[in-house]
């Protein structure tokens, strides 16, 4: 198996190390040709508008989107969870719109406001998870009833799953907790 991680800014390495130590081989993808013979996709953390523009000046934009659209697994976590949102508030770059949802950037404050708190996981309710939240995106509204929220914060939905597409509002890649990127494996290789 091999997934890609859009290799442009934000938490690429973190992803990186976080597959490695569950013996999956990465690649960074910045090119068109990068999507070649990958299994799966990983959209990190960063900063939403740079990669937005990244995706539309490298021509990533349009086959990222007809590959997730026939059925490539996706994990998006923070602001690649903005990339992939059908509607997010005050949009001004490219995104992919292939996720049911809207979300509202930069919602629980700016950076100094980020924190970490117990989140409960619906597919492993043994213990909680380290949820971090810097500058997160809130999933304001789902508008399909197949998206599936995963786990809440406070009511609000903070990771949620649509076919295989999963989403995330938080980091699960700066814990060491690989619980989320073993169940997105677990997605993977689901045969629907």
């Amino acid at each position: 198996m091999k997934i890609g991680i859009l290799g442009f800014q934000g938490g690429i390495k973190e992803h990186e190390r976080m597959l490695k130590q569950l013996g999956v081989e990465t690649r960074r993808i910045r090119y068109i040709q990068d999507l070649d013979k990958i299994d799966a996709m990983i959209l990190p953390g960063g900063e939403s508008t740079t990669m937005g523009i990244f995706l539309h000046n490298s021509g990533l934009l349009k086959p990222l989107k007809e590959a997730v659209e026939k059925g490539m697994p996706v994990l998006a976590t923070c602001a690649g969870l903005i990339l992939l949102a059908q509607e997010v508030e005050g949009l001004s770059f490219a995104s992919l719109k292939v996720l049911p949802v809207r979300v509202r950037r930069n919602a629980y404050g700016r950076q100094k406001e980020s924190f970490t708190t117990q989140i409960n996981l619906s597919f492993d309710k043994a213990r909680p998870f380290p949820g971090v939240f810097i500058r997160a995106p809130k999933i304001e509204k789902t508008l399909e009833d197949k998206v599936e929220v995963l786990s809440f914060l406070e009511e609000q939905p903070v990771m949620i799953r649509y076919g295989k597409i999963i989403g995330c509002t938080f980091h699960p890649e700066l814990t060491s907790d690989t619980r989320v990127h073993k169940y997105f494996l677990q997605v993977i290789s689901a045969k629907n």
